[in-house]
């Protein structure tokens, strides 16, 4: 059986951790990694895209890093219930051209018992930055 600790219901403590944990697995840029957070049948919408499945998961987030380079992300822990809890984010990346931008957004998870994600909507906003305005690094 798979599991994901921490595991729901989230403390305030411990939904930080999974934030923190999320944070750190994103940043690694690995779509096989980070795709195992997920349920086998987790659903996502990520901007007005609909994501099906593990594997959907892994594609999209292939395609996301291939196209957004040097990815830096922040997480910020917003609230939580039993098995839900609700970020806030920003993130910078350069297309290839070499372009930054920072998008900034909110994003809603529902986990399972075995705390892997079964839910993830998020809501995102991108900006164009000089390089010179960048945050994160």
């Amino acid at each position: 059986m798979e599991q994901k600790p921490p595991f729901p219901p989230f403390t305030e403590e411990t939904a930080k951790q999974k934030v923190q944990a999320a944070e750190d697995a994103w940043n690694t840029k690995n779509p096989a990694k980070v795709s195992m957070a997920y349920t086998p049948d987790t659903e996502w919408r990520n901007r007005a895209e609909f994501i099906n499945g593990r594997e959907e998961v892994r594609t999209f987030l292939e395609r996301k890093w291939n196209k957004e380079l040097d990815y830096k992300l922040k997480k910020e822990y917003w609230a939580h219930s039993d098995n839900k809890i609700a970020v806030r984010f920003e993130y910078e990346w350069r297309d290839d051209s070499g372009q930054w931008y920072r998008a900034y957004g909110n994003e809603n998870w529902d986990f399972d018992d075995n705390g892997l994600m079964k839910k993830r909507y998020a809501s995102i906003n991108d900006l164009p930055i000089n390089e010179s305005e960048r945050k994160l690094k």
